[in-house]
């Protein structure tokens, strides 16, 4: 799994958040666990792949929100107690 993290300004409330959830889920069929935060000005979500940023960026900038930047790391999922 591959968590994909964005730093996104604009977004002012949780109909904001909301918006930006969609359009992610919208550009990534595929998306898992999508989450945006406009205190933490960003958004985050899961894929199998990775997926193309230019693309990303471009969805949520037609939305009226600013994509300042994208991130791809590799995630694990944690076991119960965090442990293996």
């Amino acid at each position: 799994m591959i968590k994909t993290t964005m730093k996104i300004d604009g977004m002012m409330c949780g109909m904001c958040e909301a918006h930006i959830c969609d359009t992610i889920r919208k550009a990534v069929p595929e998306a898992k666990k999508v989450t945006a935060s406009k205190s933490k000005k960003e958004a985050s979500f899961l894929t199998d792949k990775a997926v193309d940023n230019d693309f990303l960026k471009a969805a949520i900038n037609a939305t009226g929100y600013t994509c300042l930047g994208i991130a791809s790391v590799p995630y694990e999922k944690k076991g119960l107690f965090g442990w293996r």
